[in-house]
């Protein structure tokens, strides 16, 4: 309802949600009305969003906020509202004069893939003739997946980012299978990520939730710091505890996954027990993930040869290593050909700045 979005608005406000840089709250599906009005618009549930959408986009920019929205490409929403199919120009004209800044652009109910592509195309072009800048976040590959292989250098022309896998749950299954597909697609999806189009690994960090440790909170900003991933958090701020505030407001985790170098991280390493992953920061730096992947027993070593590291490059001939999380600590100087070992908890990471 309108009245969630408000109090989510005051709390990025006054909490330092926004300082930290999350400007956007999105509404997702299921905030329209079951049918178009008079002139074909789509509307607001008038009960749930008394105001409409532009008082809200008003309030949100009030506070120095940014106000999201979902539509579909195809006859309907996935959850059964009126969906964008023949009306792409109308609904970006809508979606600009109430002062929208991002949509989301699901895939539901599109009768072709033909049809699904030339939405997305559509919607892309639309939503730049209002003038307005507006994000535009596509699931383009993820309904293109099951049939054929997605064209990536044509969906970033189109879309700032795109999902590529299912809905994340607030479960350490989920984090996992998101994880491991994005290791296994690494040599066509890492490529295209960069300023301006980025993969996503479904939006959600689910930190603070209930379906992960503290250890797999961790794991989860950690990889998607490493992924490039954008940072849409999926909880309530209203309960959220001040570790999953801390974490999820963390300035050095945060400056990994903004690095304006905006080059997507990738896995070096996988062993039954050890995941090393790795991601190109500027000013020749590196973030180092070491993921701990079993879900048994104690804390566990794993130890490295640093020459691993960015094809060599990243200590050759030292370097200086900073570990940021679970904790921040230096960790000191290293020579090109030494060795770093560290203690990692099960289902926990290691995030280090080299």
């Amino acid at each position: 309802s309108e009245q969630l979005f408000v109090e989510m608005a005051d709390r990025m406000a006054a909490e330092g949600w926004r300082d930290a840089g999350y400007e956007f709250i999105c509404i997702d599906d299921c905030w329209m009305a079951p049918t178009r009005d008079k002139q074909g618009r789509l509307q607001a549930d008038p009960k749930r969003f008394p105001g409409g959408i532009r008082k809200l986009a008003d309030y949100v920019h009030s506070k120095g906020l940014k106000l999201g929205i979902y539509s579909d490409v195809g006859s309907k929403t996935c959850a059964g509202f009126p969906g964008s199919y023949n009306h792409y120009d109308l609904d970006a004209q809508t979606f600009a004069s109430w002062g929208v800044d991002l949509l989301k652009f699901d895939g539901c109910n599109s009768e072709s893939l033909d049809l699904l592509a030339e939405g997305y195309r559509r919607m892309s072009v639309a939503l730049n003739r209002t003038g307005r800048s507006i994000v535009y976040s596509c699931e383009w590959p993820f309904y293109l997946r099951p049939v054929q292989q997605p064209n990536y250098t044509e969906i970033k022309q189109y879309c700032n980012h795109w999902r590529n896998f299912y809905d994340v749950y607030d479960s350490w299954s989920s984090i996992k299978s998101i994880l491991d597909w994005t290791a296994l697609h690494q040599d066509t999806i890492v490529k295209i990520a960069g300023p301006g189009g980025w993969n996503d690994p479904d939006m959600a960090l689910v930190i603070g939730n209930f379906g992960l440790s503290w250890d797999q909170s961790v794991t989860q900003m950690a990889m998607w710091a490493i992924m490039a991933a954008p940072l849409f958090m999926s909880n309530d701020l209203r309960h959220i505890s001040p570790e999953a505030k801390w974490l999820l407001q963390n300035k050095e985790v945060i400056a990994i996954n903004q690095d304006p170098l905006g080059k997507q991280g990738y896995q070096l390493f996988k062993d039954k027990n050890f995941q090393l992953w790795e991601r190109p920061l500027s000013d020749r730096a590196y973030a180092v993930a070491v993921l701990n992947q079993q879900e048994i027993g104690g804390p566990q070593k794993f130890t490295f040869s640093l020459t691993f590291l960015g094809n060599g490059l990243a200590c050759n001939p030292a370097c200086s290593i900073q570990q940021v999380l679970p904790a921040s600590r230096d960790c000191g100087v290293y020579s090109w050909m030494s060795s770093l070992s560290l203690e990692v908890n099960p289902t926990g990471t290691v995030l280090l700045k080299v």
